[in-house]
This record gives C-alpha cells, structure tokens and sequence, in this order.
C-alpha cells in the first residue's frame, strides 16, 4: 500500500477554550474551517501548541472523537500522541486510530532525557504497534532528546512513518535526510530564529509543519509550497520577507502564548491559556496586532475586533 504523501502547510492548532475553561468544539469547527478554506494541507492537534501537556487523558480523548467528527474535506486531521512512556503512547496511537484519526505526530517522551539509541528503539516500537500513518518532530528544546540524521534515516525505513518535522537549527541535518530521499514528507519549523524554513524548502523540502499559519493561514500555505518550479521559490521569497513580522512575533514567547494571545485579540476562538501560563498584554500584545494591521490580514479576512481598531 502507497504512503500518505503531504506537501504544503501543516499547521500545529491551538486548542480552543471556553470561558470557564472547558474544550471549546465549537470553536474548534471554526478554526478547521477557517484552515480548509484558506489552503492548509494538514492540521495537527493537540500539539505543544494545543497546549497537549495540560490536558487531561479524558480531554484528550475527546478532542479526538469529537474533532475527527468534523473532517469534511482533503484536508488531514493529525493528533499529538506523545505519552511519558512507550506504553502509554501505543495505548493514544490505538484510541486516535480507532476514532477516526489520520495519522499522528510523535515526539520522544520528555522529561526523561533518553540516549538517542533508546529513542530510536521508542518510535519503532511504537510503529509496530499501529497501522495509522506517523510523524516524527525532532524537538530537542523542548524534550532534551536529540536524533541525529543516522537514527532518523533508520527510523524512516519502517513503512508507518510518512512526515518528519526538524526544530533543531542544523541545516546540514536537514541536508543529511534530504539527500538520502526517505519516503517521507520532511518539514520544518517556521521560526525565523532557528533558520530552517529557507535551506529546507530551497533544498527540496515539502513543506512547513508551523503554528504561524493559525492566524495567517493562506499566507503560510503559499510560504509552505514545495519548489516543483522556479516560479514557486520566487513566491515563497515575496511571502517569507514580508511575512517576517508574524513570524517573528509568533515565537517572540514560549508557544504558544504569542500566537492564542493574538488569535484572541482578532476575535477568533481561542480563549485563554491554561494556567499556569497566561496572555501577552501590553506593548508585547500591540506588535502582534500592527503586524496584522500592516500586513493587511485583518482586511483579509474579516476581523474588527476592539483590539485592532486601537493599534
């Protein structure tokens, strides 16, 4: 059977929240239909942007049934399945495929700071246990294990993994795993500060696995176009420059306090972040909100929200 192939912009999504802190679905229905129409290729939910660390076994399992529920289009619908043990992934991996899931993104457990060799036996494990279509983010920052391009190379043989998303700052690892031509769709992280997003594409990356595109998500698609033509590296130059400032400002605090905290101000659902984080206000808020203003996204896509009109 053929791999899933996936190009373009997967985006990581918020998770929305009601006011008293409850899951909003309603909200979630909005933001997959704002994604659909808007060009994004996959969404992942319940990423570190869903804020996954935070919600409970239940909640997660909810999101999960009730989301998968509102697929209506071509548009993939991919879930964090990351648990603190190899164990406890296998049991998410078997609740997602058995809900309605198209595939799931897998980091290495954090917390525990595991030897490369003892992560690389984790995602092929973890693969065996599933038929549903995989992805590995290599996120060091945020779960102090690192894989080097020789584990991952190893791991890409193994017929479940179909996506690959770098968030480390080595451009020559993304090299590395191009050069060798995995069966795989190999992305990056679209933080300006790590550098990735230009060698990648340019090197023939499929696309970008971001959380920018959850308030710029047409934009994003254009800037996540694998470069089949030399027409295409042309618009991905006019977009990656211009977009620069939201880009800059989504990654301006820890994620995804930035991006919800906008998203927010502009009147889309997101509601607020789980404690113990909280919102930017202030002068850290306002840059978000020019950007928008200056980029003209607001005219694009319909927001007027009080915030807006004050920048």
């Amino acid at each position: 059977m053929s791999k899933m192939k996936i190009e373009g912009s997967f985006v990581a999504l918020i998770t929305p929240f009601n006011k008293d802190g409850s899951v909003d679905f309603e909200g979630f229905r909005t933001l997959l239909q704002f994604h659909e129409q808007n060009g994004t290729s996959a969404v992942l939910i319940m990423g570190s942007t869903g804020e996954v660390s935070m919600l409970s076994q239940q909640e997660r399992q909810q999101i999960i049934v009730e989301t998968a529920k509102m697929k209506a289009g071509d548009m993939k619908f991919f879930y964090g399945c990351t648990g603190n043990n190899t164990d406890t992934t296998i049991d998410y991996l078997k609740f997602a495929r058995a809900n309605g899931a198209d595939g799931a993104i897998l980091a290495a457990p954090s917390y525990i700071c595991a030897p490369e060799d003892d992560i690389e036996a984790y995602f092929l494990e973890v693969a065996d246990a599933t038929d549903l279509p995989l992805g590995i983010y290599n996120n060091p920052p945020r779960v102090k294990s690192d894989l080097h391009w020789d584990h991952l190379l190893r791991i890409f043989k193994h017929p479940n993994y179909v996506v690959h998303k770098e968030s480390t700052t080595r451009v020559g690892q993304v090299a590395q795993v191009l050069a060798a031509r995995p069966d795989v769709a190999v992305m990056c992280c679209d933080s300006p500060n790590l550098g990735l997003v230009v060698p990648t594409m340019s090197l023939g990356g499929h696309g970008t696995a971001n959380m920018s595109g959850n308030i710029a998500p047409a934009e994003i698609a254009t800037l996540s176009r694998p470069w089949h033509t030399p027409d295409v590296s042309v618009s991905f130059r006019e977009t990656y420059l211009r977009m620069l400032p939201i880009l800059h400002y989504a990654y301006s605090a820890i994620n995804p306090v930035a991006i919800k905290s906008l998203m927010r101000a502009v009147g889309l659902p997101a509601g607020d972040l789980r404690k113990p984080l909280t919102g930017l206000e202030g002068e850290a808020l306002k840059k978000g909100l020019r950007a928008v203003r200056e980029l003209e996204l607001d005219k694009k896509y319909g927001w007027s929200s009080p915030e807006l009109k004050s920048v």
